[in-house]
């Protein structure tokens, strides 16, 4: 039958017993602190990108108010260009109305002059006027 030898069997279970020793001393705790590791390494960049995704928000949040300063500021700048535009727009036109009627009024009293010029040298030329009609009555 079976020739179960006890110092075969018991040399057996020590090799097997140091073998299991030295696998767990040179590749099992190796490998297990290697896994806790990476563990606690991607817990810690977890932690990191929620700091990161804070810090980013906060970030975003003060780009928005910087943003909405940014259009108040360009909003009053082109408020006031506008007005500064219209001021000026407003006194060249003023301007050309008191030049338009400065010369409305020169063309005015150059017409009066002209006028009176006029009469002046029709009823001037008026006798020669009378004697050439009264010439030509007494011809026909």
């Amino acid at each position: 039958m079976l020739d179960i030898s006890p110092v075969l069997l018991l040399s057996s279970g020590i090799i097997f017993l140091l073998v299991v020793a030295r696998l767990n001393s040179c590749l099992f705790k190796p490998l297990l602190k290697h896994m806790d590791d990476r563990a606690d390494s991607i817990k810690r960049d977890l932690e990191n990108a929620k700091s990161n995704s804070a810090n980013v928000d906060g970030m975003l949040a003060e780009a928005n108010d910087v943003i909405a300063a940014a259009k108040k500021e360009a909003a009053s700048i082109r408020e006031k260009a506008y007005n500064e535009a219209k001021e000026s727009a407003d006194a060249k036109l003023a301007n050309a109305k008191v030049n338009l009627e400065e010369k409305s009024d020169e063309f005015a009293k150059s017409m009066q002059n002209d006028t009176k010029a006029l009469k002046d040298s029709l009823i001037a030329s008026m006798p020669q006027f009378n004697e050439s009609l009264k010439a030509k009555l007494s011809s026909i």
